[in-house]
């Protein structure tokens, strides 16, 4: 019997990324979507490509085996997909996570199979399946009386994702261009008593969170922190940015305080972690993947939350004594990311600026409590921003 995963968004990372990799390790996927024209483009093309692009060159890989379902219009086709699969995973985004968790829950509720499903959330999100999870077993989701056994219907795993997805050449389809280097690493304990899926190209471990903040305070913190300055110094891609004097050094003093919070806080090397900088400053200045800044600074109110790549960090270091100078000047960078094309939090961003005061919107946006060291620090950036327009 062929192996099923259940995967929900059929956007780039889920196609190029989540979606290749389950394909590699032997399962028919199943795209659970609500984008009419995707779904449509994936029922009636039996195939598409994925291009790694790398330093080494390119490397196409051909997806095919997959169906794919709209999730607004066939609910319950999706839900008994669920009940017979043996993985769901998602790449929607953190903040769609509530939306299919009724899906998901109506389908755990569903299943008969001997073994539990395993449910895996890929968002660039720390605890993206904890979060999930606790939707799923909401009382509007799940009814009180079978929350108690649900382990024994699906496990849920968190897991950190690493690999950039640059934007699409318009014309490309289904197709998908992403950088060749990727890291895919699940928490493998809540399996303790059922084998883990076999995934290709997964670690598992038993403690994920040092993977995960490494990962999000160097990767994204380094990637967004180039936007930011690239946004606001006028240059169109990351790689534009990062051939910038003044904005390479702004990102490596902001990597070094991460780094700093890193080896202290994870017992990683301070070798180890130097390495991994240097690699990441190297990925993400990639002239193949061509980019653009709105892309990677998108969804500034998200990235400038509490335990996101700007605040979460500098917020760590400060309550230590340490310095966040850095951390906080790519932030004021991200606040002022305003009104930007296609992006509705950078509009929303400026309307909070614009209506609330200093302390009011430092509150809102970052959800840092006003007795917290870094609380003055950010509401003298943001008056700053504030009095610049």
């Amino acid at each position: 019997m062929v192996k099923k995963a259940v995967h929900f968004g059929a956007g780039n990372i889920g196609r190029g990324f989540v979606a290749e990799f389950l394909h590699k390790s032997g399962y028919e996927v199943v795209f659970a979507d609500v984008m009419d024209s995707v779904i449509t483009a994936l029922q009636k093309q039996p195939s598409y490509k994925v291009i790694e692009v790398g330093a080494e060159g390119e490397h196409t890989s051909t997806i095919t085996h997959y169906r794919a379902i709209n999730s607004k219009t066939h609910e319950a086709d999706v839900i008994e997909e669920i009940t017979t699969a043996e993985i769901v995973t998602c790449a929607v985004g953190p903040n769609i996570l509530k939306f299919i968790a009724p899906v998901i829950a109506k389908g755990i509720d569903k299943r008969k199979a001997p073994h539990p499903l395993a449910v895996i959330a890929c968002e660039n999100a720390i605890g993206a399946t904890d979060t999930l999870a606790t939707h799923i077993k909401e009382a509007k989701n799940t009814s009180p009386d079978r929350v108690g056994d649900i382990l024994t219907r699906a496990r849920f795993a968190n897991s950190a994702i690493d690999r950039i997805v640059p934007g699409q050449d318009p014309n490309a389809g289904l197709d998908v261009k992403l950088e060749s280097f990727f890291e895919w690493i699940v928490d493998k304990t809540p399996f303790k008593d059922h084998a883990h899926p076999n995934l290709h190209g997964v670690k598992w471990v038993d403690d994920l969170t040092p993977y995960i903040e490494r990962k999000l305070f160097t990767v994204n913190t380094g990637h967004a922190a180039a936007a930011y300055w690239g946004h606001a110094k006028g240059k169109k891609t990351v790689y534009e940015a990062l051939n910038d004097k003044l904005i390479h050094e702004e990102v490596q003093k902001a990597l070094q305080e991460t780094s700093n919070l890193i080896v202290s806080k994870h017992s990683i090397s301070k070798d180890e972690q130097a390495a991994y900088v240097k690699k990441i400053i190297t990925r993400i200045s990639n002239p193949h993947l061509e980019d653009v800044v709105e892309r990677v600074g998108r969804a500034p109110l998200r990235k400038l939350s509490r335990r996101e790549r700007f605040i979460g960090p500098a917020s760590e270091l400060v309550e230590k004594g340490e310095s966040a100078t850095a951390l906080l000047a790519a932030a004021e960078m991200a606040f002022r990311f305003q009104n930007v094309e296609g992006d509705e939090e950078s509009v929303e961003l400026a309307k909070i600026l614009k209506e609330h005061s200093a302390k009011d919107a430092t509150a809102k946006i970052t959800g840092l409590e006003p007795s917290h060291p870094l609380f003055p620090k950010v509401v003298a950036i943001v008056e700053k921003v504030q009095s610049s327009k």
